[in-house]
């Protein structure tokens, strides 16, 4: 598939297919397309021409409550976040059930926060269970990259896509949320889609490395199958 942006490609015929229980890292210099990518995995984004199947769906063919239930089923940890500030931080963990909750109980639970067991033993995975009640503007930067991991594990989603989601965080937290990220993948049977720019954290912790550059699909590789260095030439070539 292609994704244009008016004049700009952002996506140059790139043909790519993720099975169940891969860990796949996307690699590529900044601008290289890679948060592309992975909004259109989570629909976010129709391709210009060509296909798009998710989950055995195509997000573009869907509306209303279809659309709904696909998107429940996919999680996203987004580069920015896309976090409400003035919110606190159990309804943005939430957030991640809106999918799957009538608006009824939605609008319901700005009032009285509905599942805070479950949002709390989300937060305590990522070590934030005592900032529950605050504001999520009151948070660090590497705070709020957690809450945005604490609505995934909220939202139990099948196929995991997180765009650069530990980049705010020291290397143990790192480590904390990736292995976060690919346990809940793996517990559902699905996936987990990481757009990274550190290649030795790329080889540790997937099992296979996608390369994109200029939009192109260039590199598509098992981690084993790659040295540090040689991830490391790639993205000085690809840059």
């Amino acid at each position: 598939m292609t994704v244009r942006f008016g004049t700009a490609t952002a996506l140059d015929s790139v043909d790519l297919t993720v099975g169940p229980g891969e860990r796949v890292a996307v690699v590529g210099a900044s601008g290289a397309g890679k948060s592309t990518l992975l909004a259109v995995a989570n629909g976010a984004v129709p391709p210009s021409a060509g296909s798009v199947e998710v989950l055995g769906q195509d997000p573009a063919a869907l509306r209303g409550r279809d659309l709904r239930r696909l998107r429940a089923r996919v999680g996203t940890v987004h580069q920015h976040l896309e976090l409400a500030g003035p919110l606190r931080v159990v309804h943005e963990a939430n957030a991640g059930r809106l999918g799957s909750w009538p608006a009824a109980r939605a609008a319901w639970s700005l009032v009285r926060p509905q599942g805070v067991p479950e949002v709390v033993a989300a937060l305590e995975q990522v070590g934030l269970a005592d900032r529950v009640f605050d504001r999520t503007d009151a948070l660090s930067g590497g705070q709020r990259q957690r809450v945005a991991v604490a609505r995934l594990l909220v939202q139990r989603p099948d196929l995991v896509l997180a765009d650069e989601p530990a980049s705010a965080l020291d290397p143990v937290l790192t480590e904390r949320v990736l292995d976060l990220l690919a346990g809940l993948a793996s517990s559902r049977g699905g996936a987990l889609v990481v757009a990274l720019h550190d290649p030795a954290l790329a080889l540790r912790r997937c099992d296979r490395v996608v390369g994109l550059a200029a939009g192109r699909l260039v590199l598509d590789a098992p981690a084993a199958a790659l040295s540090a260095a040689e991830l490391a030439a790639f993205y000085g070539a690809a840059a």
